[in-house]
């Protein structure tokens, strides 16, 4: 009778293997990919990417330039006027072009960051807007490319883009080249073709802010929504920035001075900037039952924020002060929230230029045929792998009962990635299914090494004696596997696209091998060798 104590790693790699089919081909683990969107296969639980599905790929740099380590005022004034005067150094940009924020957003730098985003820009015109605002800077730290806060607010626009349009499989993500200094926006949307991908890419959508007016005797002044202020009427857009006293957080915003006193006018009319302020009661949901008029932004024509007036500023509106220096704040309770409003107010421009012109981006459109014989083929490839591993392992022993047992062990470790991947719905394409070939090389040569060194110095009866030579097989695989491991970690950590999966799933097949398969092999050898089982 078999003992479950003296093979436990047995039993164990049976339950984890049960775990996986379950994961596999139940179907109550199956369904749309929350992070990608695409659908499982119908006969397992597996997620194909775009290479085996069919699709675009568009891999793109931001256009802009960017200095880092720059000693940049904390004081939202005084870096709104110092992005005003960088913006009128340079041809053709606006204040809001320009970016200056007070801490590190830039790789390493603890300094804070100045940019532009404006396309036309060069890196000698942008050093020269510098040197006449009079900031300090070192010219190694001047780099092409945006900071890393632009580029979040970039994938998250260009991600809102995608969603919206029903594009269903859609993603968007930063990656870098190896040596983390060239930053691309990657942009995958299975199932369209490139035109479609570029002309969403290249929309700029409506972003606008609207007022509902207050109620006077019960009834609305006008019970018309309108339009008081649109994207090109913005002359700065700020980030979020935590008010003073903790008094909650909020967006600086800045309007051109040709607008100024119109917008104030409409203020002090539909009673936004009434005596003592204004509160917009129901928010973005329930902004119409508000007794108190309301400023809402709105994107696309949705309704995302609504939001009142504070005393002080609606008085200097009600002395028509305000538009002599054209500024406000709109203000949240939360950082979250300040982050969404600042981000919803970019949402009509991209924060950032996509560069899709020739030698910048690059644009493939995999057709979802070809997609089929990238299946097919790499199913076929897998098989072969399978099939030209088994064979020299026959050959090299010529024994079933220890050649059998090493390729099933083998692919079992398949099996379980294979398990993980359908459980987290992480999508498999090429560079995947070439790590689990890699997975099957490197596992089949760990328990050759295992074989020979328990079958080298003649037949093995002992126990005893197999668990000595068992140890020092494992001490040489556990090294080997240590040094592929730290081998495979950068590429895994870095986001280096395709390279990146493949690193993943060898690294954890080699995991898999060293807990759990390599010493349920041990036993099974262990109970076909020795006498004392």
């Amino acid at each position: 009778m078999v003992s479950i104590r003296e093979n436990w790693r047995v039993f164990l790699l049976v339950v984890v293997l049960l775990v996986s089919a379950f994961a596999l081909f139940s179907p109550t683990m199956g369904g749309d990919d929350a992070a990608t969107g695409n659908q499982a296969d119908q006969a397992t639980n597996l997620v194909y990417g775009l290479q085996l599905s069919g699709g675009t790929r568009i891999r793109a740099p931001l256009d802009g330039y960017v200095a880092a380590g720059v000693d940049v005022p904390t004081d939202a004034d005084e870096r709104s006027q110092l992005e005003a005067t960088v913006a009128e150094n340079l041809d053709g940009t606006l204040p809001r072009d320009v970016e200056a924020r007070p801490t590190g957003t830039y790789g390493t730098s603890e300094q804070g960051t100045i940019e532009v985003t404006q396309p036309n820009v060069t890196r000698a015109g942008f050093t020269a807007a510098l040197d006449a605002a009079g900031v300090e800077y070192d010219d190694g730290e001047v780099y092409q490319g945006v900071s890393d806060q632009t580029r979040e607010e970039t994938v998250e626009v260009l991600r809102n883009k995608v969603n919206q349009a029903g594009l269903s499989g859609g993603s968007v993500q930063s990656v870098s080249s190896a040596t983390s200094r060239e930053y691309f926006i990657l942009i995958e949307v299975p199932g369209e073709d490139s035109s479609e991908v570029i002309d969403l890419i290249e929309d700029r959508g409506t972003v606008r802010i609207d007022v509902y007016p207050q109620l006077r005797d019960g009834e609305r002044i006008d019970e018309r929504r309108r339009a008081v202020l649109n994207q090109e009427d913005f002359r700065n857009i700020g980030t979020a920035t935590e008010a003073e006293r903790s008094r909650g957080y909020y967006v600086p915003v800045s309007i051109r001075d040709s607008v100024a006193p119109e917008f104030e006018g409409t203020m002090v009319e539909t009673g936004v900037a009434q005596p003592g302020g204004s509160t917009c009661r129901g928010g973005a949901d329930g902004w119409r039952n508000s007794s108190d008029p309301c400023l809402l932004l709105v994107v696309d024509d949705q309704v995302v924020n609504a939001f009142g007036m504070d005393s002080d500023l609606a008085a200097d509106m009600q002395n028509r002060q305000w538009s002599q220096s054209p500024r406000f704040r709109l203000t949240t309770t939360n950082f979250s929230e300040s982050q969404e409003v600042a981000l919803n107010l970019r949402a009509g421009a991209l924060p950032a230029n996509v560069n899709l012109s020739t030698g910048a981006g690059t644009s493939s459109f995999i057709s979802p045929g070809q997609g089929e014989r990238f299946k097919s083929n790499s199913l076929l490839t897998g098989l072969f792998a399978v099939f030209a591993v088994s064979g020299v392992v026959f050959l090299r022993y010529g024994s079933a009962r220890v050649a059998l047992p090493m390729i099933v062990t083998a692919l079992s470790e398949v099996a379980i990635l294979l398990g993980f991947a359908a459980a987290i719905g992480y999508p498999l394409d090429l560079s995947v299914i070439a790590g689990f070939i890699a997975v099957v090389g490197t596992g089949v040569d760990d328990l050759i090494i295992i074989a020979d060194e328990v079958m080298s110095q003649g037949e093995v009866r002992s126990r005893k004696v197999f668990q000595s030579r068992f140890r020092k097989a494992f001490w040489v695989i556990g090294a080997a596997a240590a040094t592929t491991i730290i081998a495979m970690s950068p590429l895994a950590v870095l986001s280096l696209g395709d390279l990146q999966g493949f690193a993943i799933f060898t690294i954890l097949g080699v995991v898999v091998g060293v807990l759990l398969t390599r010493p349920a092999y041990g036993d099974i050898l262990r109970a076909l060798l020795t006498d004392d089982r």
